[in-house]
């Protein structure tokens, strides 16, 4: 030693903040070998920069890497960098972070926002990602040299009282890392940190992306009987160092791409659609993200994981991050890899993070944009894939109003146009009457009970082409979505229907309409009292042509299938009564009509009045409230025609 060693004491607040670190921010006791290769990484990029820009300095750049030695009998696991290493006034500053006067303020900052949750900034820094260490070792020996300097430094504790700094000779240029470990424990979350299978595990992990080489020696193999134990030759790498996302897009095959998306996806099929994109600025970071072919098992769980990753330089940090992608995009895989965040960030900070909002927004129109793309140069391919995700992205609707437009362009459906093609809206709108300025669309539980609505007959009739929706989220998103490139949306279940967009109707028909609503008014009148604890208004159709009766909504009331859906879902809503209107033309309503006006008193009009409601609901899938007596009912009225 070129010097006395100096024993130092840490402060009493220290002392709380430090206990903090090692025990309450990391749930993971695994992560003190991230943090450890991250900081020794960090060391590797900074000594490669020195050397580019000080032509001074005489340092070897050839073989950058990071060493992971195991003592077995003395129970010691080494992390060792041959990176830019530290003075002793660096090791003050940086592994001595937490050691510095003044934390008072912070700690009573930390535990006013309940300790762990404040603390979380915290991470990043050097110190406190070295002081994870403690976590697992007992004692905790640094051995470094800076680049350029003869001096070398030793810095010592146990993570209790006190720590020692030394000058120190003979050291490499780079830095040393040495846990003296604690015994495996399971039940404390202590793992055996010496055994080589552990060590690849968390290196795979959380590091296998890191760009320099992080190497172990390898296990000793068996030769043969004759020749005994024999060491495997040279260390062993343990990283893959293969960050596609750090490459430039034009470097990177279709074959590499797909090989990545199967290693993060555990999918065995190639991706329909990929984007890979790199943001610099104020905020750098890389993605690389994927579009399945093909729906995972879970897509509707309510545990089912987000695909996203993230990571901070190349360290994994977490899993299904659900603050970088919406969740009508949660079948999208791949990676996020943000420059200047801290590695320990926490889910709740993400959240709330305004430079992590801005890039989910980002993610998310490249995704959106990628999409449409993908409609209008593969539309095969599209067309499948909405098949596998469409439900799932007309969520959107209803979650993303800032990016409902581009999401109504990606919108397949079926429609009356074609019996088996589905159409976007954009092909609806140019197929669109003269005049014509709604977008027609009928919900239904599937497209036969649709298409044989009585709602439909005046549609199909003049030649008005219906969507046809049938997934239960369609049933939102049509309310809340007012209209798709100036065409408002309107249900064909619902409010008054007018197919004569001639301004200049006939006279002569508008003055028969005005006379078939006068001759009609007794009997609707009539049938508005008779049923109306079931219907809150009786009128005249100009949908119908062959059904007798339908039921419609008014223009805001929901539909029944939203009623039974909220239902299901344990929200009591009060019942909404709906319209009745009659087919005048049918001979059911004119035979209704003339039997009223020669005897209103007469009883079996009510029992008529009855059946025809009850039809009407059974017509459009509907559930009686009665069955039984709507069953005899019929009966004895066909009995009598017998």
């Amino acid at each position: 030693m070129a010097s006395p060693t100096e024993t130092l004491e840490f402060q009493a607040e220290t002392r709380q903040l430090l206990q903090l670190v090692i025990h309450s921010i990391y749930s993971n006791k695994d992560i003190f070998l991230r943090e450890l290769i991250s900081n020794a990484s960090d060391a590797l990029d900074k000594l490669r920069l020195e050397s580019l820009t000080d032509t001074g300095l005489a340092v070897d750049t050839s073989d950058l890497h990071i060493s992971l030695e195991v003592d077995q009998e003395a129970r010691t696991l080494t992390v060792r960098d041959n990176g830019i290493g530290m003075t002793r006034d660096d090791v003050v500053d940086l592994i001595g972070t937490i050691a510095k006067s003044g934390t008072a303020g912070l700690l009573a900052k930390i535990k006013e926002a309940k300790d762990a949750e404040a603390a979380q900034s915290l991470i990043g820094q050097f110190g406190v990602g070295f002081y994870s260490a403690f976590m697992v070792a007992d004692k905790v020996t640094l051995r470094t040299r800076r680049a350029g300097t003869e001096q070398g430094t030793t810095w010592e504790s146990d993570g209790e009282g006190t720590y020692t700094v030394a000058q120190a000779d003979g050291l490499p240029v780079g830095t040393s890392v040495t846990l003296h470990l604690k015994p495996a424990d399971t039940e404390d979350g202590l793992g055996d940190y010496l055994a080589a299978r552990k060590i690849r595990q968390i290196v795979k992990q959380y590091s296998d992306f890191i760009r320099w080489p992080i190497r172990m020696a390898a296990e000793p193999v068996a030769a043969n009987t004759d020749a005994g134990d024999a060491a495997a030759d040279g260390p062993e790498t343990l990283n893959s160092m293969k960050a596609l996302w750090a490459r430039p897009r034009s470097e990177v095959t279709e074959a590499e791409y797909s090989e990545f998306y199967q290693q993060i996806s555990h999918d065995w099929r190639p991706p329909a659609e990929t984007v890979h994109m790199r943001a610099e600025g104020t905020f750098e970071y890389e993605a690389l993200l994927f579009v399945p072919a093909h729906a995972p098992f879970d897509l509707f769980s309510r545990d089912a994981k987000r695909g996203v990753q993230l990571y901070v330089k190349r360290v994994f940090i977490m899993d299904d991050c659900d603050a970088l992608m919406p969740d009508y995009l949660r079948f999208v895989k791949g990676v996020v890899d943000a420059h200047d965040l801290s590695l320990n960030v926490s889910r709740e900070i993400l959240q709330h993070d305004r430079q992590i909002t801005a890039v989910r927004r980002r993610l998310v129109k490249k995704v959106l944009t990628a999409l449409k793309t993908m409609q209008t140069a593969k539309a095969d391919a599209y067309a499948e894939l909405w098949e596998q995700f469409g439900r799932v992205i007309k969520e959107g609707l209803i979650e993303d109003r800032d990016n409902a437009d581009a999401l109504l362009e990606l919108v397949r459906a079926a429609s009356t146009n074609d019996p088996e093609q589905a159409t976007t809206l954009r092909e609806y709108v140019a197929r669109m009457k003269d005049g014509q300025d709604t977008i027609y669309y009928l919900t239904g539980e599937n497209r036969q009970t649709v298409e044989s609505s009585p709602h439909m007959e005046a549609f199909a009739a003049k030649g008005y082409e219906v969507l046809i929706l049938t997934d239960p989220v369609d049933e939102v998103w049509t309310d809340q979505v007012p209209a798709f490139d100036g065409h408002r949306f309107q249900s064909i279940a619902k409010g008054q229907v007018d197919l004569d967009h001639d301004a200049d109707a006939d006279a002569e028909a508008k003055a028969e309409k005005a006379q078939r609503d006068k001759d009609f008014a007794d009997l609707l009148g009539w049938l508005q009292t008779t049923l109306g604890e079931h219907v809150k208004q009786v009128r005249l159709s100009t949908r119908l042509t062959t059904s007798a009766a339908c039921l419609v909504g008014d223009a805001h009331d929901l539909t029944p299938t939203l009623e039974k859906m909220y239902r299901a879902m344990g929200q009591e809503l009060p019942p909404v009564k709906r319209i009745l209107e009659l087919n005048p033309g049918h001979p059911l309503v004119t035979a209704l009509h003339q039997a009223h006006r020669a005897k209103p008193d007469d009883p079996a009009l009510a029992d008529t009045a009855e059946l025809v409601h009850g039809s009407a609901l059974l017509a459009e899938g509907g559930d009686l409230p009665d069955p039984a007596r709507f069953t005899r009912l019929l009966t004895d009225r066909l009995s009598r025609t017998l």
